[in-house]
């Protein structure tokens, strides 16, 4: 366990948060590694997983027929995957592919949500963290946007 406490305090995700808020979280972590090729998640699953990624990238996919699966996004050290473990019906919408071989914390979404019902100072300090990388993907949709209608006048 120690170790895991180790590797969530050095994540930037957790940045900032108490001592024990994390020891909390503790629980509901394992640490694992993806072989090159390796699916986190597939688009229509449960999400029943949370990932914070240590080391290697992530694509983010989405299909698109006839095209087949798309790179939408790519993920890497410091990076998060899976914010669907959050809202309900809690599934995922796009498969994430492991692109070289990634280590990453993987968080179980029933223990998460059970933890922070519990703990309403935890579920804000989580909830907020989640917020950013949601802003931050927000933004580069709007400016794919533009770019995409840059040339429309």
């Amino acid at each position: 366990m120690e170790d895991l406490t180790r590797l969530l305090v050095q994540h930037p995700f957790f940045a900032g948060l108490p001592a024990d808020q994390v020891q909390i979280l503790v629980s509901c972590t394992r640490n694992l590694r993806f072989a090159p090729g390796t699916f986190l998640a597939r688009e229509g699953e449960p999400a029943d997983r949370f990932f914070l990624i240590r080391s290697g990238r992530v694509g983010v996919e989405m299909n698109a027929p006839p095209r087949g699966a798309v790179q939408m996004e790519s993920l890497g050290a410091g990076d998060m995957y899976g914010m669907s473990w959050l809202i309900p019906p809690f599934r995922y919408h796009n498969d994430a592919r492991a692109v070289d071989t990634v280590m990453a914390l993987s968080f179980d979404a029933a223990c998460l949500r059970g933890k922070m019902d519990a703990d309403h100072d935890l579920g804000y300090a989580l909830a907020m963290r989640m917020l950013l990388p949601v802003c931050q993907r927000l933004e580069r949709v709007r400016l794919q946007r533009l770019d995409l209608y840059k040339g429309e006048k």
